[in-house]
């Protein structure tokens, strides 16, 4: 009997042996009927026996979401796409980041990959982006910081002396021209040899040997003889014999006072120099023309270098080999091992017309004096190095129509810069000019050889890109350019900065990342970018007239307009339309400016408090209605620019909105969004403080 807690649908046990048709318990008790029937089966079939077969088929079905997911989302796309692409492609809508104005995307659903936030919205072409003038190949922005964490230093473009200097190896050897065959010009015996031995020092005039000549004897007896006959003719002739015979005057002069025959002729040395060869020996007979000695002067060495096809344009064109000593003012330095302390200083005498096959390179040859003791040994190596001054380089005296270019050429300056500025690409030269404090261009310039200045120092000629007065980065520029290059993020350093952090020994770095712009820095780089007659005009006025509280210079250079026939600079292009609009205004308020500075900003604050805080201008009404209706209730509500107090919302068109750690933020004009972001803390204070003073307005 069933107890009263037990489960219907459980079995009791029944002692009973199974029926013999009993197909291993896979049929339901005979006694359930029904919807208790059913039951047993859905619990056998689904919760029993098929568990494990249930996960499994769970698993493979995971699996097959995760390899097929790119085509499940393709497919998800492809639905969820307006019907019309067209009219989704030609909507004037984009989404942008404020943090990052170069990310722009056509929806909204994604985010800025470089900081996560958000995507504002707004119409194409609103965002003013500001294109990169020629010849600009990129822009950063660093903290005061970071340029000092990087150790960035300038360096200013100007004019200096260059010269373009070429080493190479080469060899000292003979003066060809100084040196002398003496070969016997009559027949004879050599009876002594004065000169016995190779490389003996003999000077103009020494005795270098004796040579006794039947030939010679015969011809002295004819002097004789027509000395004392009297015969003038035959004396003249047989005085010019021995001359060709190199006999001198006072051996001739010797031989008529003596009255009596010489029977040697003394061979002399024709230069002072050395004995290089020795072809004789005392008792030997030589024929006329057979050469006894071979000297060379020493007073002057030949120095031949080899110099490499790429340096070839370098050397002069039009050298007048005829008249090699001239050298076209080409200076060469050579040092020995021997004296490597000790410059030895000639010039390019000569260029071989020809190149060798082997190493590739032309032989040059340069003229240097070698005064005694001779330092200079023909045989030794010598290190070569030519100056070739800039007015010789054709690149550089025909590359500029510049006149200041040209007189500076002619005085040997050059406008350069130096090597550790210069970042060579491969493709292009960049340097990074300092176009205003702590903003950085990469500049693509045209650079000359490779030059040195008077110090020794490594220097670039630039031929374009750079003009002097130019601040360059000379120290950390290959930081600035891996920033800009290598780092996606790198609008991350444009503004504030990170922690120093602690050294091993517990020092802290002394700068801290608070350390704060120098605004009349920026404003004199700002200024410096206008004409000189311009800059004066723009210091006299000093503030802009639409936002009298805004310094020239401080958002950028000034802008320049031309306000009935006079010239008046604004802060920056948002101000533009509104000096436009009301010439006779703009101009009163430049007067004002150039007169009394206080007064402007005492007529403009009476002007404030005489007007409703809640009547608002219709230039500004019709500004922010271009923005949404939710937007245009923000904007309302803070009223005011955080960056500059004084100006109105709207007042200089559209107002700009920028999100700042997730919060809307208006600015009046693009000019304010660089120092809105710089330090968004004290922008969101401040928003806080104008709407909490616009709300109090409004109360009372």
């Amino acid at each position: 009997m069933r107890g009263s807690n037990s489960n219907p649908l459980r079995r009791e046990p029944i002692d009973e042996e199974p029926l013999p048709d009993d197909e291993g318990g896979l049929r339901a008790p005979p006694d359930l009927h029904g919807w208790r029937k059913a039951w047993w089966w859905f619990d056998f079939i689904i919760l029993v026996k098929l568990a494990r077969l249930r996960f499994i088929g769970i698993l493979f079905v995971i699996g097959l979401i995760i390899t097929q997911w790119d085509t499940l989302t393709a497919y998800y796309d492809r639905w969820t796409r307006p019907a019309d692409g067209a009219e989704a492609t030609s909507s004037d809508v984009e989404y942008f980041c404020p943090m990052h104005p170069t990310v722009v995307r056509d929806n909204n659903k994604e985010k800025c990959p470089i900081c996560f936030m958000p995507l504002s919205k707004r119409k194409k072409s609103s965002g003013q982006p500001e294109a990169l003038p020629a010849g600009i190949v990129n822009r950063v922005q660093l903290t005061p910081y970071r340029v000092v964490l990087a150790g960035v230093q300038t360096w200013p473009v100007d004019f200096y002396p260059l010269a373009k200097e070429i080493t190479a190896v080469g060899y000292v050897e003979f003066n060809e021209r100084g040196q002398r065959t003496v070969s016997a010009r009559v027949a004879g015996r050599i009876d002594k040899l004065y000169a016995n031995e190779t490389g003996r020092m003999v000077e103009a005039g020494d005795e270098l040997a004796l040579l006794y000549s039947p030939d010679f004897l015969v011809t002295v007896e004819n002097l004789l003889n027509a000395q004392r006959s009297n015969n003038q003719g035959l004396l003249e002739g047989a005085r010019t014999r021995l001359e060709l015979l190199g006999i001198d005057d006072e051996q001739i002069k010797e031989i008529l006072a003596a009255g009596k025959s010489n029977t040697h002729l003394k061979i002399r040395s024709p230069i002072t120099g050395h004995v290089i060869n020795k072809y004789i020996r005392e008792g030997q007979y030589v024929e006329e023309g057979t050469p006894l000695y071979e000297v060379a002067d020493l007073s002057t060495v030949w120095i031949q270098a080899q110099v490499y096809e790429d340096d070839m344009t370098f050397l002069p064109v039009g050298l007048d080999n005829s008249r090699p000593t001239q050298a076209n003012g080409l200076e060469v330095t050579a040092t020995t091992r021997a004296d490597p302390n000790e410059e030895f200083h000639g010039k390019l005498a000569f260029i071989y017309p020809h190149v060798d096959q082997d190493t590739r390179t032309v032989t040059v040859r340069f003229e240097v004096d070698n005064p005694y003791p001779h330092k200079l040994r023909p045989g030794s190596t010598a290190n070569v190095t030519l100056r070739i001054q800039p007015d010789q380089l054709p690149m550089l005296s025909s590359g500029s129509n510049d006149p200041v270019r040209h007189e500076m050429l002619s005085q040997g300056k050059v406008l350069a810069v130096p090597e550790s500025a210069v970042i060579d690409t491969g493709s292009q030269r960049i340097v990074y000019r300092e176009s205003s404090p702590g903003t950085f261009e990469g500049v693509e310039v045209k650079l000359g050889p490779r030059m040195s200045g008077t110090q020794g120092e490594v220097l670039y000629p630039v031929l374009s890109g750079l003009e002097q007065g130019d601040m360059i980065v000379t120290s950390g520029s290959f930081l600035v350019d891996a920033e800009t290059r290598l780092n996606p993020a790198a609008g991350s350093i444009y503004f504030g900065g990170s922690g120093g952090s602690q050294g091993k020994q517990g020092t802290v770095t002394v700068v801290r990342p608070t350390t704060p712009d120098d605004p009349n820095a920026k404003i004199e780089a700002a200024l410096a970018k206008l004409s000189p007659a311009d800059r004066k005009l723009a210091e006299t006025q000093k503030f802009c007239p639409v936002l009298p509280d805004s310094r020239l210079g401080g958002m950028g250079t000034p802008v320049k307009l031309t306000v009935d026939g006079q010239p008046v600079f604004v802060c920056c292009s948002g101000c533009t339309k509104k000096a436009l609009a009301n010439p006779k205004a703009t101009l009163a308020a430049v007067e004002l400016l150039k007169a009394d500075k206080p007064a402007v900003d005492e007529a403009q604050d009476s002007a404030t408090k005489s007007s409703p805080s809640n009547v608002e201008d219709p230039d500004i009404s019709a500004a922010l209605e271009e923005l949404s209706p939710a937007d245009r209730d923000l904007a309302r509500a803070q009223r005011f620019c955080p960056v500059l107090d004084e100006s109105r919302l709207g007042s200089m068109g559209p107002p700009v909105k920028v999100m700042i750690e997730g919060q809307p933020v208006f600015l009046c004009c693009v000019g304010c969004q660089e120092k809105a972001l710089k330090n968004p803390q004290a922008t969101l204070a401040r928003v806080g403080e104008l709407k909490r003073a616009q709300a109090g307005s409004l109360q009372k």
